[in-house]
């Protein structure tokens, strides 16, 4: 019964997780964004995403943004980080990125923006979020210190990101626990099907074809990887295992929501992300791993 009810809830963290994951990651691939970092002062995508997303831990240095990140090649933060400060500011990067979310969702779902749909999945979504803890988890924590935007849109975007960074900052702990650095975890990833292609991931992360292939290496090492360079029954079993650590972890909103309310929120969010596909929008598959919100 006890591994019956755990894998109920692991069912339930990662069902949600698809739901609200789109909505955040909107910002990642909107035009508007790196348009807003630009007028803000900062020069380049990359350094646009490191500042931005880093900003609401405050003008930290690289190897803090590098272990909160955890999977990003070293070399490619400090070349964005701490640059990025001596161009801009935290507080002016984090109000470009709401003015860039803002410009996004107001472009792809038009007249819905202002719909009592919205009003209400951001009323929902700030009840699931309430149940959230900062405990050992530094980048949610700097976002959650932020205040709720009051457009109704915008507040949905933030609660959708509290989940979101909390999410990850569990999962960076279940890697961490499990043995995975940064580019092990990318190349698991990869090889459980759930990634691009290896030389995409690379570009994204800043890792050349030798680091991929030592960090291959070490996974065979390991048993994890077999010669062709695909998961053994032991890199599965891992890989498993670090994905329930990570839904467990992110459990708790969910669990302690009233299920119908839940499953209203789960509901709205799956209609408003299906309206962020398409050009300067969504786009699945994408290297940051956003899927489709997956049904019940």
């Amino acid at each position: 019964m006890a591994h019956h009810a755990r894998r109920i809830m692991v069912s339930l963290s990662r069902r949600s997780w698809t739901h609200f994951e789109p909505l955040h990651a909107i910002v990642y691939f909107a035009p508007e964004s790196r348009e807003r970092y630009a007028e803000a002062g900062l020069r380049g995508g990359w350094m646009g995403y490191f500042a931005s997303r880093s900003a609401p831990m405050g003008a930290v240095g690289p190897e803090v943004v590098t272990a909160v990140f955890h999977n990003f090649q070293p070399a490619m933060v400090h070349r964005a980080i701490p640059d990025a400060w001596s161009y801009s500011s935290p507080a002016r990067v984090i109000a470009a990125r709401l003015d860039a979310v803002d410009a996004a969702l107001r472009r792809l779902w038009g007249a819905d923006t202002e719909s009592p749909a919205v009003a209400e999945a951001a009323d929902l979504a700030l009840r699931a979020a309430a149940h959230l803890h900062v405990d050992g988890r530094a980048l949610y924590a700097g976002h959650a210190g932020l205040p709720v935007p009051s457009p109704p849109h915008l507040a949905l975007w933030h609660a959708c990101t509290l989940l979101r960074e909390h999410r990850f900052d569990g999962h960076v702990v279940a890697l961490t626990v499990h043995g995975l650095d940064g580019l092990e975890a990318l190349i698991m990833s990869r090889e459980a099907g759930k990634a691009v292609d290896a030389v995409t991931m690379r570009s994204f992360r800043g890792w050349s074809a030798d680091e991929w292939q030592q960090g291959e290496q070490r996974l065979r090492v390991r048993g994890l990887l077999d010669g062709a360079g695909a998961l053994t029954a032991a890199g599965q079993t891992l890989h498993t295992a670090v994905e329930d650590t990570t839904d467990e972890l992110a459990a708790e909103p969910w669990t302690q929501m009233d299920e119908s309310r839940r499953e209203r929120l789960l509901t709205l969010l799956a209609g408003l992300a299906t309206k962020l596909q398409g050009p300067g929008g969504l786009v699945y598959p994408n290297p940051i791993g956003v899927t489709p919100p997956t049904p019940a």
